[in-house]
């Protein structure tokens, strides 16, 4: 429940700010622009691919061939969807990097001050970024793949996987949403991790509501900016604790 009130803080954050709601808006508005066009695309074609993945079927009789290539058709675009779902975050947090980036940083201000930065040049902090996305979009891809496949195992398949869908894609969402401030932070992956873990059930609680959000209709793109605040806050007053340092070597210390 912890984890649910940030989600809720952070949506109450940006609608006293409906300014910022609508600056976080441009990137989740583009990258979801590119995601729909991109399965349009897929969907035109969709029967083409089965085709091509089904060569072993091509000497089969009609009725068998093209039920078959309707499944692998069916379970392309259904994967395909299901991994935009879980890259969503990811990518439109690169996309909008300098906005979020923005917007964390009024957050922090607001509820307190911003901390001691980490001097990081702005091309190591996006390759940064694109790596962090590299990687955990694709363990996520693997996971939405997986249970996907397991939706089609009855019984277990309509209620377990479902459930344990949501709480591994709600803790990667968590990871990826406070990755501004932790990084800001000087944190690195392998330690906003560890963090994670410690307080696992905060983190899950956060993610799955975003993720259970993140699946209505135009909800990702609508509640992206409070998301993003609601991670800040999290990551700021719950996970940046000193239990896991900071990575020394890339903070430097302020002259002034």
């Amino acid at each position: 429940m912890d984890g649910v009130r940030y989600f809720l803080r952070g949506m109450g954050w940006v609608a006293r700010r409906p300014g910022q709601w609508l600056f976080g808006l441009i990137p989740a508005l583009i990258v979801l622009v590119g995601y729909v066009v991109a399965l349009v695309v897929l969907a035109r074609y969709d029967w083409d691919v089965a085709k091509a993945m089904s060569p072993f079927a091509d000497h089969w009789s009609k009725g068998l061939r093209d039920a078959t290539r309707g499944l692998i058709a069916v379970l392309v675009f259904g994967a395909a969807v299901m991994i935009a779902v879980v890259t969503f975050t990811a990518v439109t947090l690169i996309v909008g990097d300098p906005f979020y980036e923005s917007l964390s940083g009024r957050v922090e201000e607001s509820a307190g001050g911003l901390p001691l930065e980490a001097r990081v040049p702005l091309l190591r902090q996006l390759a940064r970024a694109i790596a962090d996305a590299i990687i955990v979009g694709t363990v996520t891809a693997l996971f939405a793949v997986l249970f996907f496949a397991l939706g089609f195992v009855p019984a277990i398949g309509q209620t377990v996987v479902p459930v344990v869908a949501a709480f591994v894609s709600g803790y990667f969402l968590t990871f990826e949403l406070t990755s501004i401030a932790l990084e800001r932070r000087g944190i690195r992956r392998r330690q906003r991790f560890a963090l994670l873990r410690r307080d696992k059930w905060l983190v899950v609680g956060f993610g799955v509501t975003v993720f259970v959000v993140f699946l209505i209709p135009l909800g990702a793109v609508l509640t992206m900016p409070g998301a993003v605040a609601g991670g800040t806050l999290l990551a700021r007053e719950r996970l940046a604790r000193p239990a896991v340092p900071p990575d020394r070597g890339a903070l430097t210390e302020n002259a002034a």
